[in-house]
C-alpha cells in the first residue's frame, strides 16, 4: 500500500494541511519546509521517479447542463475513487469551468503540475476544448469522451451501436414512426447516438421525419418545460420516441402524461443511462444501462498502466452497454 500524507506528516512533524499544500505547490509554504517534505516523500516512495503522487479527477464544465442534474457522474466518480484507493494513489477533485474568469489560470496549473496524473471528465467537451492540454506535463486520460485526434487515452461509451440497437428494438416492436428527443446541447455522445438512430432507420428503410425530432434541454425540469411548450402546439406525434438520455426522457414523459398522452399505449419511450429514476417512475423506463463505476475504474487502471510503462501508444476503451427492457415500450400491430 502506498504511503499517504498522514504518514509524511507524522515523520516530518508538519501538519497534513502543510504537507498537502507543499506537495501541491501552493503558496504559503516556505522553501525549507517544502524541501524537507519533498525529501521525505521521495524517500518513502510517495513521489515516484515519474514525480506522480496523486490522480486528479477533473470535472470539466462547458455549461454544466449535462453533468449537474444527474446521479450518473456520482457513480462514475465513485469508481475512480475506489480504483485510486486500491492502487494507493490519493484522489483529488478539481472543477474546471470553461467560462469562469480564471479558467486559463486553472488550466495552466493543471497542465504544469508534474506531480499529478489527470482523469478528465469529457462529457461536455466539444470542438477544440482539449487543445489546451496538448502540452500537459503528466499523463492524462479522458473519461466519457475520446479525442478524435488520438492524442489522449480515453474511456467512452459505445454510443452509436447502443442507440442503433435500441432504435432497432422499437422497429422490431412494430414502430415505423420513431421520433428523436434530442438534447439541445450537442455533446459528442449525443451526436454519436444520433448516428446510431439514423443508421437503424435507414437500414430498415424508414423515413426520418424532421417534425418528429424534438430538441429539449438536458435537465429534467427544463426538458419537461420544453416538451410541455411543444405539445401545446398540438403536433402530430410518432408512436415512439428515443431520447438522448434518461433526464430528457423523464422530463418528456411527465409533459406527455400531463397532456393525457399515455405511455406506452399512445407513445413509447426509450432513454439512455439507466439512472435509478428509471426503475421507480411510472411506467418504468426502458433504457440503456451504462457501467458507470466500471468506466471510472477502467480509466484509473489505464492511467496507472501508462504511469508504470508508457510506450507512447494511445488506447481507446469503448465500453459496451446493456439494454434494459421495462414498461415504456408497447408492441404495436402492423397494418399491411
Amino acid at each position: 500500500m502506498k504511503v499517504n500524507i498522514k504518514q509524511i506528516s507524522e515523520l516530518t512533524g508538519f501538519s497534513p494541511a502543510t504537507v498537502s499544500n507543499a506537495l501541491n505547490h501552493k503558496r504559503g509554504v516556505n522553501k525549507e519546509t517544502a524541501e524537507t517534505i519533498f525529501k521525505v516523500a521521495r524517500e518513502l516512495g510517495y513521489i515516484t521517479d515519474t514525480g506522480i503522487s496523486k490522480i486528479k479527477f477533473v470535472m470539466y464544465r462547458r455549461n454544466g447542463q449535462v453533468i449537474n442534474d444527474t446521479p450518473f457522474f456520482t457513480l462514475m466518480i465513485n469508481g475512480v475513487e475506489r480504483a485510486c484507493m486500491d492502487a494507493g494513489y490519493e484522489m483529488m477533485m478539481v472543477h474546471l469551468d470553461r467560462f469562469s474568469a480564471d479558467y486559463a489560470e486553472q488550466a495552466e496549473a493543471l497542465i504544469n503540475d508534474s506531480t499529478s496524473a489527470l482523469v478528465l471528465l469529457g462529457t461536455e467537451v466539444i470542438g477544440e476544448d482539449l487543445k489546451l492540454f496538448a502540452d500537459i506535463k503528466s499523463p492524462m486520460i479522458t473519461l466519457d469522451y475520446f479525442s478524435p485526434d488520438m492524442k489522449f487515452d480515453g474511456v467512452a461509451i459505445n454510443n452509436e451501436d447502443s442507440f442503433f440497437l435500441a432504435t432497432k428494438y422499437l422497429i422490431d416492436m412494430g414502430h415505423t414512426n420513431i421520433g428523436y428527443l434530442s438534447g439541445k446541447f450537442r455533446i459528442r455522445a449525443f451526436r454519436l447516438r444520433n448516428r446510431g438512430y439514423q443508421k437503424a432507420m435507414n437500414g430498415a428503410g424508414l423515413n426520418i421525419l424532421p417534425e418528429f425530432r424534438v430538441p429539449l434541454s438536458t435537465t429534467m425540469e427544463d426538458a419537461y418545460q420544453d416538451m410541455k411548450a411543444y405539445l401545446a402546439t398540438s403536433p402530430k406525434l410518432p408512436t415512439a420516441y428515443i431520447a438522448d438520455n434518461d433526464m430528457i426522457a423523464l422530463g418528456a414523459m411527465r409533459a406527455l402524461q400531463e397532456s393525457h398522452i399515455r405511455i406506452p399505449e399512445d407513445v413509447s419511450i426509450i432513454g439512455f443511462d439507466d439512472l435509478p429514476y428509471s426503475e421507480i417512475c411510472s411506467p418504468r423506463l426502458t433504457s440503456i444501462r451504462v457501467p458507470k463505476q466500471e468506466m471510472g475504474r477502467m480509466a484509473v487502471e489505464r492511467l496507472i498502466t501508462v504511469l508504470n510503462n508508457d510506450n507512447g501508444i494511445k488506447t481507446k476503451i469503448e465500453v459496451s452497454t446493456e439494454f434494459i427492457i421495462r414498461d415504456s415500450v408497447k408492441r404495436i400491430k402492423l397494418i399491411r
